[in-house]
């Protein structure tokens, strides 16, 4: 056997023994890694408009605070439905599943409140205008880390 079919042999197996481990990446993305190969989706480079963001800020701790909390933490336990069976607020801060919706769907909630039956956000259609709601929006995604914010516009926002 050469050398060279001896290590393809070998990067092989590894491969194959990685790829049906939990948690590791697929085989390819793991040969990709031995290669030093980047074959991963190019980077999502947020633009926001820094007075937006303020904007956001000041109207998220104004009209949604008292509920997210002041950084949109959320509420602690919000996984735990309270007494009557509803779910308290939940982080925004990207910690939790708010980035598992679009910009499109998030404003929908806060126009409409909900999600129904799952807690008790209030709707804020008549109260918010659209340019305050989309405000809020940019400084929550602000918040997120990095690798979130990447998975949400390319999996979520772009689909």
């Amino acid at each position: 056997m050469t050398l060279v079919k001896a290590v393809a042999f070998a990067l092989f197996f590894l491969v194959t023994a990685c790829s049906e481990q939990t948690g590791v990446r697929s085989a390819g993305s793991t040969l990709d890694q031995i290669l030093g190969r980047d074959l991963s989706p190019e980077q999502v480079v947020r633009n926001f408009d820094p007075e937006q963001v303020a904007r956001g800020q000041a109207l998220f701790r104004k009209n949604c605070a008292v509920c997210h909390g002041q950084d949109a933490e959320g509420t602690p336990d919000w996984r735990k439905p309270l007494e009557n069976g509803r779910y308290p607020p939940p982080p925004l801060n990207g910690t939790a599943h708010d980035w598992h919706h679009s910009t499109e769907e998030l404003k929908r909630f806060i126009l409409s409140g909900g999600p129904a039956g799952e807690g008790r956000m209030p709707g804020w259609e008549g109260i918010l205008k659209d340019q305050e709601i989309d405000d809020i929006l940019v400084w929550i995604k602000s918040l997120w880390p990095d690798e979130v914010y990447q998975g949400w516009y390319t999996r979520i926002e772009s689909r």
